[in-house]
């Protein structure tokens, strides 16, 4: 029987773009909307005065890094998937919830976890790193955005289970 990989992203699983790819219209302005609202709440939160400056200077990289650590976090996914190759039986059934449903054994809910978590972790270095050039902000409101911006845009999404 053959294995079917079936990879996430942050607004909806990746088979769906596969499927249907005139979707992906509306994944990218999702991802852009998603991004610019948690950095806007989050500024609004600081009581940050130059809000729409910020915005304005740091959407696009923003966007593009959620994707780069989309990317890594899909990864992390992917390998989870090729380590139940070689094996039979117990680790191969167990490993192949991680692509199909992470709520089907536990383990398979601990390495999705891991790749979100991964994810997360690299939206706020990416981010922080982003926020360097950004004058307006102090170092406070850099790490207070960059932590809110990777909790809130982890692929979270990663945990809903694929159909078969």
């Amino acid at each position: 029987m053959k294995k079917q990989t079936r990879i996430y992203n942050v607004i909806f699983p990746i088979w769906l773009l596969i499927l249907f790819p005139q979707l992906l219209v509306y994944v990218l302005p999702g991802n852009l909307i998603i991004d610019c609202a948690v950095l806007w709440f989050t500024l609004l939160a600081l009581k940050h005065t130059q809000k729409g400056a910020v915005v304005k200077k740091l959407w696009w990289k923003f966007w593009l890094l959620g994707f780069a650590a989309d990317l890594i976090g899909v990864a992390w996914m992917f390998l989870g998937w090729l380590l139940s190759i070689p094996f039979e039986d117990w680790w191969t059934d167990t490993l192949r919830y991680i692509m199909y449903d992470p709520f089907g054994h536990p383990l398979a809910f601990l390495w999705t976890l891991g790749g979100v978590a991964l994810a997360g972790v690299c939206i706020y270095f990416f981010d922080r790193r982003a926020m360097k050039s950004c004058e307006p902000l102090d170092g406070r409101q850099r790490h207070i955005a960059a932590l809110a911006m990777a909790i809130a845009t982890a692929p979270w999404l990663f945990f809903i289970p694929a159909p078969l």
